[in-house]
Protein backbone atom coordinates (compact mmCIF):
# COMPACT_ATOMS: atom_id res chain seq x y z
CA UNK A 1 0.00 0.00 0.00
CA UNK A 2 1.37 3.42 -1.00
CA UNK A 3 1.66 5.82 1.93
CA UNK A 4 1.19 9.57 1.47
CA UNK A 5 3.34 12.35 2.93
CA UNK A 6 3.31 16.08 2.26
CA UNK A 7 7.15 16.06 2.23
CA UNK A 8 9.71 13.29 1.74
CA UNK A 9 13.33 14.25 2.49
CA UNK A 10 15.94 11.95 0.94
CA UNK A 11 19.21 12.06 2.87
CA UNK A 12 19.75 12.01 6.62
CA UNK A 13 22.95 14.02 6.87
CA UNK A 14 23.00 17.33 8.72
CA UNK A 15 21.45 19.09 5.69
CA UNK A 16 18.53 16.69 5.26
CA UNK A 17 17.99 16.29 9.00
CA UNK A 18 17.92 20.06 9.60
CA UNK A 19 15.46 20.49 6.73
CA UNK A 20 13.19 17.70 7.97
CA UNK A 21 13.12 19.09 11.50
CA UNK A 22 12.52 22.69 10.39
CA UNK A 23 9.67 21.72 8.06
CA UNK A 24 8.07 19.40 10.63
CA UNK A 25 8.25 22.19 13.21
CA UNK A 26 6.08 24.30 10.90
CA UNK A 27 3.34 21.69 11.09
CA UNK A 28 3.98 19.87 7.80
CA UNK A 29 4.40 16.11 8.13
CA UNK A 30 7.77 14.84 6.87
CA UNK A 31 9.22 11.43 6.07
CA UNK A 32 13.03 11.37 6.34
CA UNK A 33 14.74 8.45 4.56
CA UNK A 34 18.37 7.39 4.36
CA UNK A 35 19.98 4.31 2.87
CA UNK A 36 22.19 4.08 5.97
CA UNK A 37 21.79 5.52 9.47
CA UNK A 38 20.92 9.15 10.15
CA UNK A 39 24.08 11.26 10.41
CA UNK A 40 26.37 8.35 9.49
CA UNK A 41 28.15 9.87 6.47
CA UNK A 42 30.20 13.05 6.14
CA UNK A 43 28.00 14.58 8.84
CA UNK A 44 29.42 12.06 11.32
CA UNK A 45 33.06 12.45 10.38
CA UNK A 46 33.50 16.11 9.49
CA UNK A 47 35.75 18.47 11.40
CA UNK A 48 32.86 19.84 13.44
CA UNK A 49 33.86 23.38 12.45
CA UNK A 50 31.17 25.98 11.77
CA UNK A 51 33.42 27.71 9.28
CA UNK A 52 31.76 30.99 8.33
CA UNK A 53 35.21 32.45 7.63
CA UNK A 54 35.77 30.14 4.66
CA UNK A 55 34.47 32.41 1.90
CA UNK A 56 36.65 31.38 -1.04
CA UNK A 57 36.04 28.70 -3.71
CA UNK A 58 37.65 25.32 -3.05
CA UNK A 59 40.20 25.91 -5.81
CA UNK A 60 42.17 28.93 -6.90
CA UNK A 61 44.78 29.30 -9.67
CA UNK A 62 47.56 28.19 -7.32
CA UNK A 63 46.18 24.65 -7.51
CA UNK A 64 47.56 24.32 -11.04
CA UNK A 65 51.16 24.06 -9.87
CA UNK A 66 50.07 21.53 -7.24
CA UNK A 67 48.72 18.99 -9.74
CA UNK A 68 52.00 17.00 -10.14
CA UNK A 69 52.24 16.66 -6.38
CA UNK A 70 48.58 15.66 -6.20
CA UNK A 71 49.27 12.76 -8.53
CA UNK A 72 52.46 11.49 -6.92
CA UNK A 73 52.20 12.22 -3.18
CA UNK A 74 49.68 9.80 -1.60
CA UNK A 75 49.78 11.70 1.71
CA UNK A 76 49.66 15.28 0.40
CA UNK A 77 47.00 17.78 1.46
CA UNK A 78 45.63 17.50 -2.08
CA UNK A 79 45.59 14.02 -3.58
CA UNK A 80 44.34 12.90 -6.98
CA UNK A 81 44.26 9.13 -7.53
CA UNK A 82 45.61 8.71 -11.08
CA UNK A 83 43.17 5.82 -11.62
CA UNK A 84 40.31 8.30 -11.19
CA UNK A 85 41.75 10.99 -13.43
CA UNK A 86 39.72 10.09 -16.53
CA UNK A 87 36.24 10.12 -14.92
CA UNK A 88 37.20 13.24 -12.96
CA UNK A 89 38.36 15.20 -16.02
CA UNK A 90 34.99 16.75 -17.09
CA UNK A 91 34.41 18.06 -13.56
CA UNK A 92 38.03 19.18 -13.27
CA UNK A 93 37.82 21.19 -16.51
CA UNK A 94 34.72 22.99 -15.20
CA UNK A 95 36.55 23.63 -11.93
CA UNK A 96 39.47 25.16 -13.83
CA UNK A 97 37.05 27.38 -15.77
CA UNK A 98 35.69 28.75 -12.49
CA UNK A 99 39.20 29.82 -11.49
CA UNK A 100 39.00 32.69 -13.98
CA UNK A 101 39.02 35.95 -12.04
CA UNK A 102 35.47 37.05 -12.86
CA UNK A 103 33.98 33.68 -11.91
CA UNK A 104 36.24 33.28 -8.88
CA UNK A 105 35.21 36.65 -7.44
CA UNK A 106 31.50 36.06 -8.11
CA UNK A 107 31.66 32.76 -6.21
CA UNK A 108 33.71 34.38 -3.45
CA UNK A 109 31.16 37.18 -2.95
CA UNK A 110 28.30 34.69 -2.95
CA UNK A 111 29.96 32.53 -0.29
CA UNK A 112 30.68 35.60 1.87
CA UNK A 113 27.01 36.61 1.82
CA UNK A 114 25.78 33.06 2.37
CA UNK A 115 28.14 32.32 5.25
CA UNK A 116 27.29 35.59 6.99
CA UNK A 117 23.61 34.66 6.91
CA UNK A 118 24.53 31.11 7.99
CA UNK A 119 25.83 32.38 11.32
CA UNK A 120 22.53 34.13 12.06
CA UNK A 121 20.60 30.96 11.18
CA UNK A 122 22.86 28.80 13.37
CA UNK A 123 22.37 31.14 16.33
CA UNK A 124 18.59 30.87 15.98
CA UNK A 125 18.76 27.09 15.36
CA UNK A 126 20.94 26.56 18.44
CA UNK A 127 18.55 28.52 20.65
CA UNK A 128 15.36 26.98 19.25
CA UNK A 129 16.52 23.39 19.78
CA UNK A 130 18.50 24.06 22.98
CA UNK A 131 21.87 22.98 21.61
CA UNK A 132 24.09 25.26 23.68
CA UNK A 133 25.83 22.26 25.28
CA UNK A 134 26.74 20.86 21.84
CA UNK A 135 27.24 23.94 19.66
CA UNK A 136 29.91 26.42 20.74
CA UNK A 137 29.91 29.64 18.72
CA UNK A 138 33.06 30.81 20.49
CA UNK A 139 35.45 31.31 17.58
CA UNK A 140 38.32 29.52 15.86
CA UNK A 141 41.97 30.09 14.93
CA UNK A 142 44.05 29.98 11.76
CA UNK A 143 47.75 29.84 12.65
CA UNK A 144 51.11 30.14 10.89
CA UNK A 145 54.57 28.83 11.69
CA UNK A 146 56.68 30.44 8.95
CA UNK A 147 57.47 34.15 8.74
CA UNK A 148 56.44 34.25 5.11
CA UNK A 149 53.15 32.55 5.94
CA UNK A 150 52.59 34.89 8.87
CA UNK A 151 52.88 37.89 6.57
CA UNK A 152 50.34 36.33 4.18
CA UNK A 153 48.08 35.56 7.11
CA UNK A 154 48.16 39.18 8.25
CA UNK A 155 47.26 40.39 4.75
CA UNK A 156 44.53 37.78 4.51
CA UNK A 157 43.04 39.00 7.77
CA UNK A 158 43.10 42.62 6.67
CA UNK A 159 41.28 41.73 3.46
CA UNK A 160 38.66 39.67 5.28
CA UNK A 161 38.01 42.51 7.71
CA UNK A 162 37.52 44.86 4.76
CA UNK A 163 34.68 42.67 3.42
CA UNK A 164 33.04 42.13 6.79
CA UNK A 165 34.53 38.77 7.83
CA UNK A 166 35.63 39.81 11.29
CA UNK A 167 38.97 38.60 12.63
CA UNK A 168 41.78 39.67 14.92
CA UNK A 169 45.49 39.22 14.24
CA UNK A 170 47.31 37.66 17.20
CA UNK A 171 51.01 37.88 17.88
CA UNK A 172 52.76 34.76 19.09
CA UNK A 173 52.43 35.92 22.70
CA UNK A 174 48.71 36.61 22.29
CA UNK A 175 48.18 33.30 20.51
CA UNK A 176 49.87 31.25 23.24
CA UNK A 177 47.90 33.05 25.95
CA UNK A 178 44.67 32.18 24.14
CA UNK A 179 45.74 28.58 23.35
CA UNK A 180 48.53 27.55 25.75
CA UNK A 181 48.50 24.02 24.35
CA UNK A 182 50.16 25.25 21.15
CA UNK A 183 53.93 25.10 20.71
CA UNK A 184 56.23 28.08 20.26
CA UNK A 185 56.67 26.95 16.64
CA UNK A 186 53.40 28.78 15.98
CA UNK A 187 54.31 32.39 15.28
CA UNK A 188 50.86 33.98 15.28
CA UNK A 189 47.38 33.61 13.94
CA UNK A 190 43.96 35.00 13.13
CA UNK A 191 41.11 34.64 15.60
CA UNK A 192 37.66 34.47 14.00
CA UNK A 193 35.05 35.33 16.64
CA UNK A 194 32.00 34.60 14.48
CA UNK A 195 32.72 30.91 13.99
CA UNK A 196 32.27 27.87 16.16
CA UNK A 197 32.26 24.11 16.48
CA UNK A 198 30.13 21.15 17.47
CA UNK A 199 31.49 19.23 20.44
CA UNK A 200 29.62 15.97 19.74
CA UNK A 201 28.26 15.37 16.24
CA UNK A 202 26.61 12.05 17.12
CA UNK A 203 24.78 13.62 20.06
CA UNK A 204 23.74 16.55 17.84
CA UNK A 205 22.14 14.22 15.29
CA UNK A 206 20.45 12.19 18.03
CA UNK A 207 19.05 15.36 19.63
CA UNK A 208 17.67 16.60 16.32
CA UNK A 209 16.16 13.21 15.43
CA UNK A 210 14.50 13.04 18.83
CA UNK A 211 13.00 16.52 18.38
CA UNK A 212 11.85 15.59 14.87
CA UNK A 213 10.11 12.42 16.02
CA UNK A 214 8.53 14.10 19.05
CA UNK A 215 6.93 16.55 16.63
CA UNK A 216 5.49 13.65 14.66
CA UNK A 217 8.19 13.22 12.02
CA UNK A 218 8.87 9.78 10.58
CA UNK A 219 12.33 8.23 9.96
CA UNK A 220 13.23 5.28 7.76
CA UNK A 221 16.83 4.06 7.80
CA UNK A 222 18.37 1.34 5.67
CA UNK A 223 15.97 2.62 3.05
CA UNK A 224 17.42 3.12 -0.43
CA UNK A 225 15.56 5.14 -3.04
CA UNK A 226 15.36 3.20 -6.30
CA UNK A 227 13.12 5.50 -8.37
CA UNK A 228 11.41 8.88 -8.29
CA UNK A 229 8.62 9.62 -10.72
CA UNK A 230 6.30 12.59 -11.15
CA UNK A 231 2.74 11.38 -10.66
CA UNK A 232 1.51 14.86 -11.68
CA UNK A 233 2.86 18.40 -12.00
CA UNK A 234 2.68 18.85 -8.25
CA UNK A 235 3.21 15.33 -6.86
CA UNK A 236 5.82 12.58 -7.02
CA UNK A 237 6.06 8.87 -6.29
CA UNK A 238 9.16 7.77 -4.38
CA UNK A 239 9.98 4.08 -4.71
CA UNK A 240 12.29 2.61 -2.07
CA UNK A 241 13.47 -0.73 -0.77
CA UNK A 242 10.87 -0.30 1.99
CA UNK A 243 7.86 0.61 -0.11
CA UNK A 244 6.36 3.43 -2.18
CA UNK A 245 5.48 6.90 -0.96
CA UNK A 246 3.32 9.59 -2.54
CA UNK A 247 4.73 13.03 -1.83
CA UNK A 248 3.65 16.57 -2.60
CA UNK A 249 7.28 17.63 -2.27
CA UNK A 250 10.49 15.60 -2.50
CA UNK A 251 13.68 17.11 -1.10
CA UNK A 252 16.88 15.67 -2.57
CA UNK A 253 19.56 16.14 0.09
CA UNK A 254 21.72 13.09 -0.53
CA UNK A 255 25.10 14.78 -0.27
CA UNK A 256 27.73 13.22 -2.51
CA UNK A 257 25.17 10.66 -3.69
CA UNK A 258 22.72 13.27 -4.96
CA UNK A 259 23.84 13.09 -8.59
CA UNK A 260 22.15 9.74 -9.18
CA UNK A 261 18.98 10.98 -7.47
CA UNK A 262 18.89 14.08 -9.66
CA UNK A 263 19.16 11.86 -12.76
CA UNK A 264 15.87 10.24 -11.70
CA UNK A 265 13.99 13.55 -11.97
CA UNK A 266 15.97 15.80 -14.34
CA UNK A 267 18.02 15.74 -17.52
CA UNK A 268 20.51 18.16 -15.97
CA UNK A 269 23.92 16.56 -15.49
CA UNK A 270 25.06 18.23 -12.29
CA UNK A 271 28.87 18.50 -12.08
CA UNK A 272 29.03 16.99 -8.60
CA UNK A 273 32.10 15.19 -7.32
CA UNK A 274 33.27 13.93 -3.98
CA UNK A 275 36.23 15.26 -2.04
CA UNK A 276 37.13 12.37 0.19
CA UNK A 277 38.02 13.66 3.64
CA UNK A 278 39.71 11.85 6.52
CA UNK A 279 39.84 12.24 10.26
CA UNK A 280 41.72 10.73 13.18
CA UNK A 281 39.96 10.81 16.54
CA UNK A 282 42.11 10.85 19.69
CA UNK A 283 39.85 10.01 22.67
CA UNK A 284 42.63 10.48 25.23
CA UNK A 285 43.16 14.10 24.17
CA UNK A 286 40.52 15.95 26.18
CA UNK A 287 40.83 19.73 26.77
CA UNK A 288 44.03 20.09 24.71
CA UNK A 289 42.50 23.05 22.84
CA UNK A 290 39.51 25.30 23.49
CA UNK A 291 38.55 26.17 19.89
CA UNK A 292 39.27 24.68 16.45
CA UNK A 293 42.80 25.43 15.23
CA UNK A 294 43.66 25.28 11.52
CA UNK A 295 47.19 25.44 10.13
CA UNK A 296 47.84 27.63 7.10
CA UNK A 297 51.13 25.79 6.53
CA UNK A 298 49.99 22.23 7.15
CA UNK A 299 46.44 22.56 5.78
CA UNK A 300 44.44 20.59 8.32
CA UNK A 301 42.36 21.32 11.43
CA UNK A 302 42.29 20.21 15.06
CA UNK A 303 38.89 20.41 16.77
CA UNK A 304 38.30 19.85 20.50
CA UNK A 305 35.30 17.59 21.13
CA UNK A 306 33.75 15.84 24.09
CA UNK A 307 35.07 12.55 22.70
CA UNK A 308 38.63 13.82 22.30
CA UNK A 309 40.63 15.78 19.76
CA UNK A 310 39.64 15.39 16.12
CA UNK A 311 42.34 15.85 13.47
CA UNK A 312 40.73 16.33 10.09
CA UNK A 313 41.02 17.75 6.62
CA UNK A 314 42.89 17.14 3.38
CA UNK A 315 41.28 16.47 0.00
CA UNK A 316 41.42 13.26 -2.00
CA UNK A 317 39.85 12.83 -5.44
CA UNK A 318 39.23 9.12 -5.90
CA UNK A 319 35.47 8.78 -6.35
CA UNK A 320 32.82 6.97 -4.33
CA UNK A 321 33.92 3.37 -4.72
CA UNK A 322 37.69 3.08 -4.19
CA UNK A 323 38.73 1.84 -0.73
CA UNK A 324 40.07 4.44 1.71
CA UNK A 325 43.77 4.99 2.28
CA UNK A 326 43.80 5.20 6.07
CA UNK A 327 47.46 6.09 6.06
CA UNK A 328 46.15 9.58 5.20
CA UNK A 329 44.31 9.63 8.52
CA UNK A 330 47.32 8.38 10.46
CA UNK A 331 49.46 11.03 8.77
CA UNK A 332 47.69 13.67 10.88
CA UNK A 333 49.89 12.68 13.83
CA UNK A 334 53.21 13.89 12.33
CA UNK A 335 51.34 16.95 11.05
CA UNK A 336 49.89 17.86 14.45
CA UNK A 337 52.73 16.94 16.81
CA UNK A 338 55.06 19.87 15.96
CA UNK A 339 52.18 22.31 16.52
CA UNK A 340 51.61 21.28 20.14
CA UNK A 341 53.71 21.71 23.26
CA UNK A 342 53.27 18.09 24.39
CA UNK A 343 53.22 14.79 22.55
CA UNK A 344 49.84 13.45 21.53
CA UNK A 345 48.34 10.44 23.23
CA UNK A 346 47.26 8.21 20.33
CA UNK A 347 45.87 5.33 22.39
CA UNK A 348 42.48 4.02 21.21
CA UNK A 349 42.54 6.34 18.21
CA UNK A 350 40.04 5.74 15.40
CA UNK A 351 40.24 6.47 11.68
CA UNK A 352 37.50 7.56 9.27
CA UNK A 353 36.97 8.51 5.63
CA UNK A 354 33.89 10.13 4.10
CA UNK A 355 32.58 11.94 1.04
CA UNK A 356 32.17 15.70 0.76
CA UNK A 357 29.74 16.71 -2.03
CA UNK A 358 31.36 19.38 -4.20
CA UNK A 359 30.08 21.11 -7.32
CA UNK A 360 32.49 22.51 -9.90
CA UNK A 361 31.73 26.08 -8.77
CA UNK A 362 31.93 25.41 -5.01
CA UNK A 363 28.31 26.52 -4.50
CA UNK A 364 25.46 24.29 -3.32
CA UNK A 365 22.35 23.52 -5.33
CA UNK A 366 19.31 24.92 -3.50
CA UNK A 367 16.36 25.15 -5.85
CA UNK A 368 12.75 24.13 -6.47
CA UNK A 369 11.45 22.63 -9.73
CA UNK A 370 7.89 21.33 -9.67
CA UNK A 371 7.49 18.89 -6.77
CA UNK A 372 11.28 18.61 -6.36
CA UNK A 373 13.50 20.64 -4.08
CA UNK A 374 17.28 20.29 -4.33
CA UNK A 375 19.58 20.86 -1.36
CA UNK A 376 23.04 19.36 -1.84
CA UNK A 377 26.62 20.14 -2.89
CA UNK A 378 27.76 22.16 0.14
CA UNK A 379 31.40 20.91 -0.15
CA UNK A 380 33.33 21.59 3.09
CA UNK A 381 30.55 23.82 4.41
CA UNK A 382 27.66 21.41 4.95
CA UNK A 383 27.65 21.82 8.73
CA UNK A 384 28.24 25.57 8.40
CA UNK A 385 25.37 26.13 5.98
CA UNK A 386 22.89 23.52 7.29
CA UNK A 387 20.67 25.78 9.37
CA UNK A 388 20.41 28.43 6.65
CA UNK A 389 19.71 25.80 3.99
CA UNK A 390 16.91 24.45 6.19
CA UNK A 391 15.44 27.97 6.47
CA UNK A 392 15.57 28.40 2.69
CA UNK A 393 14.00 25.03 1.91
CA UNK A 394 11.29 25.68 4.49
CA UNK A 395 10.50 28.91 2.67
CA UNK A 396 10.50 27.18 -0.72
CA UNK A 397 8.09 24.48 0.51
CA UNK A 398 5.70 27.04 1.94
CA UNK A 399 6.16 29.36 -1.08
CA UNK A 400 7.54 32.21 1.00
CA UNK A 401 10.38 34.64 0.15
CA UNK A 402 13.77 33.13 0.93
CA UNK A 403 16.12 34.73 3.43
CA UNK A 404 18.84 35.10 0.77
CA UNK A 405 18.81 35.36 -3.02
CA UNK A 406 18.83 31.79 -4.32
CA UNK A 407 19.60 32.61 -7.96
CA UNK A 408 23.31 31.65 -7.56
CA UNK A 409 22.22 28.21 -6.34
CA UNK A 410 19.80 27.28 -9.13
CA UNK A 411 20.25 23.85 -10.66
CA UNK A 412 19.70 25.39 -14.11
CA UNK A 413 23.09 27.08 -13.97
CA UNK A 414 24.43 23.71 -15.14
CA UNK A 415 22.34 23.60 -18.32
Amino acid sequence: MTKKYPVVVIGGGIIGLSIALSVQAEGTDVLLVDKNEIGSGASFGNAGHIATEQVFPIADPSILKSIPGMLFDPLGALRLDWRYLLPLTPWLLKLLGNMRHKHFMRIHRTLAIFNSASLTSWQAFEQKWQLDDLVKLTGSLLVAEKLKTLDKLNQHGEYLNSIGVQNQFLTQEQLLVREPGLATSQLGGLFYPNTGHVTDLTALHARLVQAFQQLGGNVLTGCEVTAINSSSSDKALVTTTQGEFDAQKVVIAGGAFSKSLVKMVSRINVPLETERGYHLMLPKEINRLTVPVSSMDRRFIMTPMKGGLRLAGTVEYAGLTRPPNMQRARHFIPLATPMLNKSLNTQQSSEWMGFRPTTSDSLPVIDKKGPYIFAFGHQHLGLTQAALTADIVNNLIHEQPTVVDCLPFTIERFL
